[in-house]
This record gives C-alpha cells, structure tokens and sequence, in this order.
C-alpha cells in the first residue's frame, strides 16, 4: 500500500458510514476504531469513536468524528466505475437511499454528506473515442441527466 490515503472529516458517525460503505462497495471493511482519549476531543466525548480507519476496494480511509468545524463538500468526491447499467443503478440506488442527495451528471451526496460520481466504464470508452463531434453529442447527453444511462449516451454519440 501507498503511503496517501483519503481523509474524511464527519461531524459525527464516521463509524457508521464506515460500515455502510463497508456494506456496499466489495473488498471493503472497517480495520480499526480508536476511541476518543480521556477528556475528548472537540465535537467527539471520552470513549467514543473519534478515528475510523477502513478500506475501500483495498483503499485505506481513515475517518473523524471532529464536530462541525469543517465539512465534506462536493470539491472532493469518490469516482466509483461501474461495468454496466444494472450496476450503476445498484450502486445509485443504495447510495441516494435514506436521505442521499442525487445530483447532476452522476454525482450524489449520501446521507452522510460523502459526494460519489457513479460513472459506467462505457462513458469513459466514449470519451476517449476518435469522433470528436460524437464525443460531444454524448457529452451534451450527460449533461442532462442526473443518474447516467449509458443507452441514451451512446445513441447520441452514433446520431451523426
């Protein structure tokens, strides 16, 4: 393993969105919870779950709970490949569930604040295509849509 890793700043329940992301996405656990010093820390009590470490898809993360003094926002997001359609509406599904935020071209907030891009592999293979203008009739499609569906980027991309 590389020597950087994301950090995640929660106001609270880090261990939970651990857990959850643990849950969802494969080759993922929660690998350490270190319990907040005597005294706690500012936004976190004596004892409770103060730093979070996990893996995603092999990845450490490491996770706060340190009160709201920052906040996760849209400038930093998780870019999760999907292989087809069926994919990228499972993973759109759970992660807008229970108070998730979908949002424009892919993007979504879940209902711990964390922004994802679920893309399929496919808008990656169009994007990198030679055909200049149907890249960006397919590019035009995208920015339509909320969560992507690679049948109407593809179409626009053949409509020529």
């Amino acid at each position: 393993m590389g020597i950087v890793r994301p950090h995640l700043w929660f106001h609270s329940g880090a261990e939970k969105a651990a857990e959850f992301y643990a849950s969802v996405i494969p080759n993922s656990e929660v690998t350490r919870v270190t319990p907040a010093p005597p005294g706690g820390v500012p936004g976190c009590a004596e004892g409770e779950p103060f730093i979070v470490d996990f893996t995603l898809d092999g990845m450490p993360v490491t996770a706060i709970n340190a009160g709201p003094y920052l906040t996760l926002d849209e400038a930093f997001s998780m870019y999760l490949t999907c292989d087809d359609q069926d994919e990228v509406d499972r993973y759109w599904e759970v992660l807008t569930a229970d108070g998730g935020d979908p949002g424009q071209c892919g993007w979504l907030k879940d209902r711990f604040g964390l922004s994802w891009q679920v893309v399929p592999r496919q808008l990656e293979e169009i994007m990198t295509r030679p055909d200049g203008e149907g890249v960006g009739r397919a590019m035009a499609a995208m920015l339509t849509m909320t969560k992507l569906e690679i049948e109407p980027m593809e179409r626009a991309y053949a409509d020529g």
